[in-house]
């Protein structure tokens, strides 16, 4: 790079922030979007819409379908956001909470209401159209275009009118025109000929929605080259049956007597004429419009098939879980943190550490921009996801300045170092990040809630990692040395230990010593959890999202501070309860604020009545409390563990395929293993919370050890290549060890500088994620170095390469 040139990088990279900058204040448009003030915020950092539907009927619904109709439910609502909770409340009821939104009536309307579905033939025993076209008292055709119901005359539009069942008029008498967005959309409106009971009681409601096993939108190409959007519908054995022969009925009639319509929540939805019949169990409905109408139908076929039918009984505006302070600490705890990383890494790396600060600057501009503008929901597993990539973001940063000053002290010129140590590098880099993102991959295609959030989180931290410690770094101190900045020191390299070689520490001759304290950190962990599962029926402390709880509402008599519920009520509550994973949240409009805590005996509630009534002098009546069943439902939690299976298997065969040898892969498999199973232990002996953070905990100690792994094997296999006749394979393992050992050393600390920064300056719930967070961190870097290359030795002694892989 010329003189010039490394001017004009600099130049570039100056106006780059400031652009950065600008964005992030303003957004990239006049209504500010992509800027730092329109972060989406999940449930736990800054509240929603609150939503409880009440099961229609007498009978108490058994808890089998309560939980499938919760599971269904969440389902429809992940169409909205992945960040919503859904879990029954009480016996009967099923409470929805949506992040980010203050109009629940607009919530409602585009969730609509989980009623009945049923599939109707056209005619009744005697022979009678159960539908027909909808027409107004004077005998008008009625039409609508999904927005609403119109008359036409002639080419004009007019508001229909369902009180009058004629034209809606203005109060001088003129009919109000109705304005039609888009004309394709525009068909005909149908409607039952008789109540919705008598049909299902005659036998004309052939199949209802517990009927369809699965409905989605479908796009195709047809032997006409025009796209066709249909809806895939899959029936279940008994309902497919059913189907055909009603299918078979109708196929060769003509008008609504070759149909089958579809009613849910009184309304016909659609209103297909059967082309052949169906005996296969799947079938289709054509003629939808676009992707949006094709969808819009699948989704009310999937909502009614709930296996209960459920009427809103509330909805309420709430506040955060984790109260508002949890955000600005937040913001506070990564701002100092980062700040610390950047001198930290100027400090030991000088030149190349300050612009891998930078980078680092770029870096978290890009995230927040990149946050706003693919409008991810923020939460608190998802500022695990920023912080595990700020973590790999300077862990490329240490791995290409470590290889810089091992060329210089090989002997190499500072110009030439630089080329080879992101050269050398490189590798190392990309084969972590991809690791990781396959991880990532696969949760977002498996994962729900907050885990896809955390999954869409840390895939965009890693893209945007590697291109900053690639692309900016590197043209950066491209850049400085280009202007004449060139003086080894400068680069983190006095001279003093030129061509030495680094003494190597003999790592292997301690695993006895690594797998005997590993091994007994788990046996204490396993018979831990054994005795508290015979103790108290869980092994683990888990929280009111595993476990449900009480939610307990709070009817004050004035309005309560943010300051005053979490510096009076939430420590007293966290007491009596023990669990210092409390929620709550305000209720707009009202002095209302809902406590949500483990479960509480009776005792403890009583408790808690004796602490309203002598310090807010409120009685009985203004305290009420409902037992809340679990956010995290058994299928997500099925759901979970078998993404993270996946995603462990693919990388273990990227590693195996990337390393050509399946030892890698196993040992760093193992190593996973060993890592979770640690910090299981920890949440054991110390009878930690186990909350809604506890997986995104976990995947983020999975991701971090296995990038650290990955580095440490990246070296094994290129000091393999350069193998001496001398060299023992222990040799080799050891010095590639040792070779990484400041990397992993100088990667964690600034990592955990981050986490701790949450822990000192984070609220009671920041605090209960941050500190297995540490855990799982220093025993990533523990496994990494101590137990992963160990592991592979040992399976190359017990099991040796054939010719083919030497």
């Amino acid at each position: 790079m010329k003189k010039s040139t490394g001017y004009l990088a600099l130049i570039v990279v100056i106006a780059a922030i400031a652009g950065f900058a600008y964005l992030v204040m303003n957004g990239v448009d006049e209504t500010g979007v992509g800027s730092a003030a329109k972060t989406k915020l999940g449930l736990d950092l800054a509240g929603g819409v609150s939503i409880t539907y009440e099961v229609v009927g007498d009978e108490t619904p058994s808890k089998e379908d309560l939980d499938d109709t919760v599971f269904k439910l969440k389902k429809r609502i992940d169409k909205i956001t992945t960040e919503a909770n859904v879990y029954p409340e009480g016996s009967d009821r099923i409470s929805i909470e949506i992040p980010g939104v203050t109009d629940a009536n607009a919530i409602l309307k585009e969730l609509g209401s989980p009623g009945s579905l049923y599939f109707i033939r056209a005619t009744d025993p005697d022979g009678n159209l159960n539908y027909g076209t909808m027409t107004t008292a004077s005998g008008a055709q009625v039409y609508t275009d999904d927005s609403g119901n119109f008359v036409m005359q002639g080419t004009e539009y007019f508001l229909y009118d369902p009180e009058t069942d004629e034209i809606a008029k203005d109060a001088n008498g003129a009919n109000i025109t109705y304005k039609v967005e888009d004309e394709s959309r525009i068909h005909p409106k149908y409607e039952l000929t008789k109540p919705i009971e008598d049909i299902v009681a005659e036998g004309s409601a052939i199949l209802s929605g517990m009927d369809v096993a699965s409905s989605k939108a479908v796009a195709y190409t047809d032997e006409f080259n025009q796209t066709q959007f249909v809806v895939s519908l899959t029936f279940n054995d008994a309902g497919a049956q059913v189907f055909s022969q009603a299918t078979g009925e109708a196929v060769g009639r003509s008008g609504l007597y070759g149909t089958i319509a579809i009613y849910y929540d009184n309304e016909i939805l659609s209103v297909p004429h059967v082309q052949s019949q169906i005996t296969g169990g799947q079938g289709q409905i054509s003629g939808q419009r676009d992707m949006d109408e094709a969808e819009q139908l699948a989704q009310n076929i999937r909502i009614g098939g709930l296996k209960l039918e459920l009427q809103e009984l509330r909805s309420n505006v709430v506040g955060a879980q984790l109260g508002t302070d949890a955000v600005r600490t937040s913001l506070i705890a990564g701002a100092i943190g980062l700040a610390l990383v950047m001198i930290f890494m100027i400090v030991v790396y000088r030149l190349p550490g300050f612009a891998s600060a930078i980078a680092l600057v770029i870096y978290t501009m890009m995230m927040i921009l990149g946050i706003n503008l693919f409008e991810m929901t923020l939460t608190l597993p998802g500022i695990a996801g920023i912080i595990l990539s700020i973590g790999m973001a300077v862990d490329a940063n240490v791995i290409i300045f470590a290889r810089i000053k091992e060329e210089l002290r090989a002997g190499m010129g500072v110009d030439t170092a630089i080329k080879s140590g992101f050269s050398k590098a490189l590798s190392a880099i990309i084969d972590g990040n991809i690791t990781t993102l396959i991880a990532a991959f696969v949760l977002m295609w498996m994962g729900s809630g907050s885990i896809k959030g955390f999954a869409y989180t840390l895939t965009l931290g890693i893209v945007l990692s590697m291109f900053t410690a690639l692309f900016v770094t590197r043209l950066l101190v491209n850049a400085f040395f280009a202007i004449g900045l060139q003086a080894p020191k400068l680069y983190g390299y006095d001279g003093a230990d030129k061509v030495k070689e680094q003494k190597t520490i003999d790592f292997l001759s301690r695993r006895k010593i690594f797998f005997g304290v590993s091994l007994a950190v788990i046996a204490v962990g396993i018979i831990a959890m054994i005795g508290f599962r015979v103790a108290t029926g869980d092994a683990l402390n888990y929280s009111l999202e595993f476990k449900g709880g009480t939610a307990t509402t709070v009817a004050f008599d004035t309005p309560m501070s943010r300051e005053q519920i979490e510096g009076e009520v939430i420590p007293v509550l966290e007491r009596i309860s023990g669990d210092a994973n409390v929620q709550w949240q305000t209720v707009n409009d009202t002095n209302e604020v809902v406590f949500k805590t483990r479960a509480l005996n009776v005792d403890e509630r009583q408790e808690l009545l004796d602490y309203m009534e002598s310090t807010y002098n409120i009685g009985d009546e203004k305290v009420t409390s409902e037992t809340i069943g679990s956010t995290i439902s058994g299928e997500m939690k099925r759901e979970s563990l078998l993404a993270v299976a996946i995603a462990t298997v693919c990388m273990l065969i990227y590693i195996w395929f990337r390393f050509s040898d399946i030892r890698f892969g196993a040992s760093a498999v193992m190593a996973l293993i060993h890592d979770v199973l640690v910090v299981l232990t920890f949440y054991a002996l110390v009878r930690h919370s186990v909350s809604a953070t506890f997986i995104a905990c976990m995947l983020t100690i999975v991701g971090y050890s296995i990038n650290a792994t990955i580095v440490i094997f990246d070296r094994v296999r290129e000091n393999l290549r350069e193998m001496k006749k001398k060299d023992t394979l222990e040799d080799v393992v050891n010095r590639s060890i040792t070779q990484t050992l400041s990397r992993s050393i100088f990667t964690s600390l600034t990592t955990v500088i981050m986490v701790i920064m949450l822990y000192i300056l984070g609220v009671s719930s920041i605090r209960e994620f941050a500190l297995p967070l540490i855990i799982g961190i220093v025993c990533g870097t523990y496994s990494s170095v101590c137990v992963t290359g160990a592991l592979w030795f040992i399976l190359r002694q017990k099991f040796p390469p054939g010719e083919e892989e030497d």
